[in-house]
C-alpha cells in the first residue's frame, strides 16, 4: 500500500479509546489508513508532511446549527449586543440603514437581545419613526421572536389576526399590536418573503462554510429546513445540493427536515412509511457529504424569551409558564408517526414541561412501534430536573445542550429560573457521568459558534456577567473535546465514519497551534486553527498542510 500523505511529528488527540494519543497518521483515498509512529514508519507515501509538533484532532462537528440562517445573517443589519446597548441604539441603526436605501426596500436586522440592552424590545411605533418608508423586520437573537414596524403589521395582517396556534401577537393594553411576534406568529412575516431564492441560499451556505472551515469545523447538522418558521424554502435540500456541486459546501452536512413538511404518503396499508416526505425518503438517505438526518419538531419556545413551556412560573415573570407550540396530543402524534416511519426525531424542548411531554411521546412511540437504536434527541434540553435526567438516561435519548448559550445568555437564564432551578440549566456533566453521550453544538447564529470558545464554556460555564451557572455541570477539556467530535458523530448515527482519527475512518481533522489539553482553560478560545481538512483535502490552510 502506498499512502497519499503521511503526517508526522504531531501531537494527535485521536478521540479513539483504543489509542488516545499518537504522533503520526497516514491517509489514502480520503480515509485514515494507519495511526502511530511504528505503523507509518515504513509506509511509502506520495507525500510526507512534518507538522512540527502541532496538535491534530478530529475535525469539530457542530451537532445543532443553522447554516443558511447564519450565512444570510452575515448580510443583514447587525443588532448584536456588541453594537446595541439600548433600544435607542437599535432605532439609530435602523434609521441610518433607511437613509441609504430606496423607499420601500426591506430592512432586515438580526441579533438583538432585550435581556442585554436597556429599554426592552423595540416597538412598531419606534421603528415607524426610524424608517417610515421601509418595511422593517428585526429578528431576536433566539430566533423565537421578532419585531416589525406598522407597515409589516399591515401587510402581514398581524394587526387584525388572532393569535395563531403555537404563537402570540403581543398587544398593548388597548389591544393594539406592539410589533412583537412570538414563535409561530413569525410565520405571518415570513410569508411575505418565503420562499427565499435558491441562489441566495447557496451564497449564504458558502459564506457560512468558509467561516466554519476557518474554525476547524468539518461536519455540521443543520437544525431545520424546508418549512415552518425555521425553513427558508420548500426546495432547501436542492440549495444544499447546489452548494455541494459548486464546491461551496465544505463541511459534511446532515440536514434535519422540519416536521411541518411531513405529510401522509401513498403506501401499502401494512407499510410503516405512511407519513413523511415524498417517496418515503427518511433519516440516513444520502452519502457521507450530504444526507438527511432527523426530523425537527418544535415543542416549545425560548428560555431567554420567556416562551418555553415550564412546570412552574418564571422566577422573574410571575404567572407566566410559557406555552407549547401545539397541544400535547398533536405533538405526540407527530412524534409517534415520524418514529414509526423510520425517522430519528429531534425535538426542540427548552422548558421542563416540554421535556416531560416529549419524553412521554418518545416512550409511547417505542412502546407501540419498537425500533432498534432510534437515538431520538432533545434539542437544547435547557431545563431538566434530577428525575428527568434519570429518565433521559433510561430511555437512551440524546440531550443536545449548548454551552454557547450558557456563556451569552446565562445571566438572563439565571434570572428566569431562580437560584434553585438554575442548577438544572443546560446540564452536561449530569449526563456524561451516567454514560449518556452529549454532542457538542452551538445553535449558531443564535449565539457565537466557534467550537473552541464553546469548549471553553463547557469547561468553565462562565457567563458574560461573570456568573458560573450550575458549576456542578462543568466538564474537563477532554470530555468537552470528545463531545465536539465523537459525541456529535454519535448523535448523527455517524460514529462508524467520523469523530475519531482511527484506521478506516474519514480523514477529517484540524490542526491547532497548541494542545488544548495542555493550556489554561481561559486560553482555549485563543488557540489558532492552522488548517482544516475534509477527506484529506484542505478546506482551510495557513500553509501547514500544503
Amino acid at each position: 500500500m502506498r499512502a497519499d500523505v503521511v503526517y508526522r511529528n504531531a501531537r494527535i488527540l485521536t478521540m479513539d479509546p483504543a489509542r488516545p494519543r499518537a504522533t503520526s497518521f497516514a491517509v489514502l483515498g480520503g480515509r485514515v489508513v494507519s495511526v502511530g509512529e511504528e505503523e507509518t514508519a515504513e509506509l511509502p507515501a506520495v507525500r510526507t508532511v512534518d507538522l512540527a509538533g502541532r496538535c491534530v484532532l478530529p475535525g469539530f462537528h457542530d451537532a445543532h446549527n443553522h447554516m443558511a440562517w447564519y450565512g444570510m445573517s452575515l448580510e443583514e443589519l447587525d443588532l448584536s449586543p456588541a453594537r446595541t446597548g439600548s433600544v435607542e441604539e437599535v432605532y439609530d441603526l435602523v434609521a441610518r440603514e433607511a437613509a441609504r436605501r430606496p423607499a420601500g426596500e426591506w430592512i432586515i436586522g438580526a441579533g438583538y437581545d432585550q435581556n442585554r440592552m436597556t429599554g426592552g424590545h423595540p416597538t412598531a411605533q419606534g421603528l415607524d419613526r426610524a424608517a417610515p418608508d421601509h418595511p422593517v423586520w428585526l429578528k431576536h437573537t433566539s430566533g423565537h421572536m421578532c419585531v416589525v414596524n406598522s407597515l409589516v403589521l399591515e401587510r402581514s395582517g398581524a394587526e387584525r389576526s388572532p393569535d395563531p396556534e403555537g404563537g402570540r401577537i403581543v398587544r398593548d393594553s388597548s389591544g393594539r399590536a406592539t410589533g412583537l411576534l412570538q414563535e409561530r406568529a413569525q410565520e405571518l412575516v415570513r410569508g411575505l418573503l418565503f420562499p427565499f431564492p435558491a441562489d441566495l441560499l447557496v451564497r449564504a451556505i458558502g459564506a457560512a462554510a468558509r467561516r466554519y472551515a476557518a474554525e476547524g469545523i468539518t461536519s455540521v447538522q443543520e437544525a431545520g429546513i424546508g418549512g415552518g418558521w425555521i425553513g427558508h424554502s420548500g426546495v432547501e435540500i436542492a440549495a444544499y445540493q447546489q452548494a455541494r456541486d459548486e464546491e461551496l459546501l465544505l463541511q459534511r452536512t446532515t440536514l434535519m427536515v422540519a416536521s411541518d413538511v411531513l405529510h401522509p404518503l401513498e403506501a401499502h396499508r401494512d407499510d410503516p412509511y405512511r407519513f413523511g416526505i415524498d417517496l418515503g425518503i427518511r433519516t440516513g438517505f444520502g452519502d457521507d457529504r450530504l444526507r438527511l438526518g432527523a426530523v425537527k419538531v418544535f415543542s416549545d419556545g425560548s428560555l431567554i424569551g420567556r416562551t418555553s413551556a415550564m412546570c412552574c412560573d418564571f422566577a422573574d415573570d410571575p404567572g407566566n409558564r410559557g406555552f407549547l407550540q401545539d397541544d400535547e396530543e398533536k405533538l405526540s402524534a407527530t412524534i409517534v408517526a415520524a418514529h414509526r416511519a423510520g425517522w430519528q426525531v429531534a425535538t426542540h424542548a427548552i422548558g421542563d414541561r416540554a421535556v416531560d411531554v416529549v419524553l412521554s411521546a418518545y416512550e409511547e412511540a417505542q412502546r407501540r412501534y419498537p425500533r432498534r437504536d432510534p437515538r431520538h434527541r432533545l434539542e437544547h434540553c435547557a431545563v431538566a430536573s434530577p428525575e428527568q435526567v434519570e429518565r433521559i438516561s433510561r430511555l437512551g435519548v440524546i440531550p443536545v445542550p449548548q454551552a454557547s448559550l450558557v456563556r451569552e445568555a446565562g445571566d438572563g437564564m439565571a434570572d428566569a429560573l431562580g437560584p434553585e432551578r438554575a442548577q438544572w440549566c443546560y446540564r452536561v456533566r449530569s449526563f456524561t457521568d451516567r454514560g449518556v453521550v452529549v454532542p457538542g453544538s452551538s445553535d449558531r447564529p443564535v449565539v457565537t459558534g466557534a467550537p473552541l470558545a464553546n469548549i471553553h464554556s463547557l469547561v468553565t460555564r462562565r457567563t458574560l456577567g461573570g456568573l458560573v451557572l450550575a458549576p456542578d455541570e462543568r466538564v474537563d477539556v477532554e470530555t468537552a473535546l470528545g463531545s465536539y467530535t465523537a459525541g456529535s458523530a454519535y448523535a448523527a448515527h455517524a460514529e462508524r465514519s467520523r469523530g475519531r482519527i482511527a484506521p478506516g475512518l474519514l480523514a477529517d481533522f484540524t490542526v491547532l497551534d497548541r494542545d488544548p489539553t495542555r493550556v489554561d482553560a481561559d486560553e482555549l478560545p485563543g488557540l489558532r486553527v492552522l488548517a482544516t481538512a475534509v477527506g484529506g483535502i484542505a478546506v482551510h490552510d495557513l500553509g501547514i498542510l500544503t
